[in-house]
Parts: C-alpha cells; sequence; structure tokens
C-alpha cells in the first residue's frame, strides 16, 4: 500500500467536503440504501462533495426532512504532482525523478469494492426518491455503483 505519512508533506490541503451527515437522524427510519462501488477506487474529495450536494438538493426537495445522510467514504489520502516543465531549456530546470516527491495538489478517498460511500436512512414512502438521489450521486462518481436496500429491524 502505497502512501506517505503527513508530517512529511508540508502543507496538505484541507478536505473540500463541508458535512459529512444530512438531514435528521431518527431512531425509527425503516430503510437503509447504501451506494456500493465494484470495484477498488480512489475517489477525489471534490467529486464526493458534489455528489454529496446532489443527493442533499434531491432529498430536502423530494423528502423534506424525513431522510438521514452518511457520508462513509472520509478523504485521508494526498495526493501529490511532481510538476514537470516542457519546452525549450526545460532541462536546465527540472531534475526529472531526482527528489520527485511531489507537492500535494488535493486529497481523494480510497474505498474498496463493497464499502459504502453514502448510507442514506429513509421510510418507505422515500425509498424511490433515495433510489434516484443515489443514482444522480453515481452519475458523479468515478466507475460503477449499485444501491443496496436493507430493511431496518424495529423494536416493539
Amino acid at each position: 500500500m502505497t502512501y506517505a505519512r503527513n508530517e512529511y508533506i508540508h502543507g496538505p490541503p484541507s478536505s473540500k467536503i463541508t458535512k459529512y451527515t444530512a438531514g435528521v437522524y431518527r431512531n425509527d427510519y425503516t430503510h437503509e440504501l447504501l451506494l456500493v462501488p465494484e470495484t477498488d477506487l480512489q475517489i477525489r474529495d471534490v467529486a464526493i462533495e458534489s455528489a454529496r450536494i446532489a443527493v442533499n438538493k434531491v432529498l430536502t426537495e423530494k423528502l423534506n426532512d424525513k431522510f438521514y445522510l452518511e457520508v462513509k467514504a472520509h478523504p485521508h489520502h494526498v495526493l501529490r504532482e511532481n510538476k514537470m516543465i516542457f519546452g525549450a531549456h526545460a532541462d536546465r530546470l527540472q531534475e526529472g525523478m531526482r527528489r520527485a516527491f511531489g507537492k500535494p495538489i488535493g486529497r481523494a478517498a480510497r474505498v474498496e469494492a463493497g464499502d459504502p460511500v453514502f448510507r442514506l436512512l429513509v421510510y418507505g414512502e422515500g425509498l424511490a426518491a433515495g433510489r434516484e438521489a443515489l443514482e444522480l450521486a453515481a452519475k458523479k462518481l468515478p466507475k460503477k455503483y449499485y444501491i443496496i436496500e436493507h430493511q431496518l429491524a424495529q423494536s416493539a
């Protein structure tokens, strides 16, 4: 597994995700929907934030406050870039792969196949809207996703 400890990275960029939860948490939701990737992948923090905003907008319009959304993928991995200059006399400015650690350019979440990116709790009447919102989120994220639906056990 490749990684670089944060102590080695001077000025790691902050995450662009503003909130990790949306809606109102209650104990009596009847259904849980999970947005799960088909393969291992890396998702930029800006993509997760874009998907979160889209899901929140759709659910707020259709379900008001009868949902609870959680972002499960956290962007801990710092992305780096070793900038190269091309053109005339560029050879005097760059060092190739010598000292090629790179400067931080962003953050990403590493997600394994089967681990949820989003978790959504809704009531039975909000299932269609929740599924529609998660399908919209999947279009804003890289690779392919599927939605897992669970019925939550209700305590009597």
